[in-house]
């Protein structure tokens, strides 16, 4: 049977990659820690680092056991957020993720309002284009630009988004005209770099523009970047439609250019299905969005009477 309190010394060795990095985590000495390290070798009758001047790096048997210490970890985390979350009160830490250009330009100028119900509440925002694993509690909750595959999840379409075509009327004023596609040819193009991670209708879009020949590109690799450029009059960027309501500099070409249908989900672990903190993000999203849909609706029949 191993020792739960030697495999915690264990983790924070290899996770810290020092002896005194991880004594200094656990409030320990240095040679406690090097003693129960031995002990704990001796007992596997293994190596599970190689020392080097520079700190230690696990042995194959090392990353073996780190890997089953993580996944404890992450398991013990879960288990601690559900007891807390038995609870009545919206308080604590909730892990969100999503893309960095849906984080930073829609989500994170929303967040005043959640934060002004629930004031205890800790966000951790993790704005990146990897798929994070919800059932080994990388993050709590997701948005994502397409339905989660995997079994143990529970999701909600949130609604979809298209790409678009966009400049700011400054950059339009005194250029040649941009009726039809064909003069795209005579603009620059802003958008997202076709290799860097995106969503396959925006990859789509771009691929079919670059059949014409555009002589100058910006290619950035998120929608954020490419926003900026576009603000700033440098071209005419591929855009997702959600940013037109909070940047009404933003003034649409071509309409009749447009990506396919991106469904924007939200999704969380089965396990999570009684969190207050879950329901509060979720139910704060849903109203959200649906006070959007609801201001684009009315726009647009206010421009179509």
């Amino acid at each position: 049977m191993m020792d739960w309190d030697k495999l915690r010394i264990f983790h924070a060795v290899a996770d810290a990659g020092s002896l005194t990095h991880a004594g200094d985590t656990l409030h320990l000495s240095q040679s406690a820690v090097s003693r129960q390290i031995r002990a704990l070798e001796e007992s596997l009758n293994t190596t599970l680092f190689h020392r080097h001047a520079r700190g230690l790096i696990l042995t194959e048997q090392g990353e073996l056991l780190f890997d089953a210490t993580r996944s404890m970890n992450k398991r013990l985390e879960a288990a601690a957020a559900r007891i807390r979350d038995s609870e009545e009160e919206v308080l604590g830490e909730l892990k969100v993720t999503t893309t960095t250009a849906f984080g930073t330009l829609w989500l994170a100028p929303r967040l005043p309002k959640l934060f002004e119900k629930y004031p205890d509440l800790k966000i951790d925002l993790m704005l990146e284009e990897r798929v994070l694993d919800l059932p080994m509690r990388e993050a709590d909750v997701a948005i994502r630009m397409k339905e989660p595959s995997q079994a143990d999840l529970i999701r909600k379409k949130l609604m979809s988004v298209r790409m678009r075509l966009y400049a700011t009327q400054d950059y339009l004023d005194g250029r040649p005209p941009l009726e039809r596609v064909e003069q795209i040819s005579n603009h620059r193009l802003i958008c997202q770099s076709p290799s860097s991670f995106q969503v396959a209708a925006g990859a789509t879009l771009v691929q079919h523009l670059l059949t014409y020949d555009i002589p100058s590109m910006l290619t950035v690799n998120n929608y954020f970047g490419a926003l900026q450029a576009v603000l700033s009059n440098l071209g005419v960027g591929i855009l997702p439609d959600y940013l037109t309501e909070d940047f009404p500099a933003l003034v649409r070409v071509l309409p009749d250019i447009e990506s396919g249908e991106v469904p924007v989900f939200l999704a969380y672990p089965e396990e999570l299905r009684q969190s207050k903190r879950v329901s509060a993000f979720r139910d704060f999203v849903q109203d959200e969005i649906f006070a959007y849909r609801k201001r684009m609706r009315d726009l647009a029949e206010t421009a179509d009477p």
